[in-house]
């Protein structure tokens, strides 16, 4: 009975296994400040670039143009109505687009 109230505490002494792990707090992404507004600039910078990209898609505008979302799908709609991008893709959560060629 003494030799077991002796190991006792010298097992929950607390070495290494008693620290508490530190986790990392991760990479935080800064937040991503994109217009909100169309202004000429960024209109014709819409314009006179976009028909020249080969793969055309929401995403693509936001990340490029630093445009959000709904300007995007704007834009997209836009230049399709024009005729100078042609669709690829119609899924509901994703249009891809292309630069509309001379041929057809």
């Amino acid at each position: 009975m003494a030799k077991a109230k002796a190991a006792a505490p010298s097992s929950s002494g607390g070495g290494k296994s008693a620290k508490k792990k530190k986790w990392s707090k991760g990479k935080v992404k800064d937040k991503a400040q994109h217009a909100v507004t169309l202004d000429k600039a960024t209109f014709d910078r819409i314009i006179k670039e976009v028909p020249a990209f080969k793969f055309i898609s929401q995403s693509i505008l936001i990340e490029r143009l630093k445009i959000n979302g709904s300007l995007a799908r704007v834009a997209i709609r836009h230049l399709e109505k024009e005729g100078q991008i042609k669709r690829i893709v119609h899924h509901s959560a994703q249009l891809i687009y292309t630069r509309a060629t001379a041929a057809e």
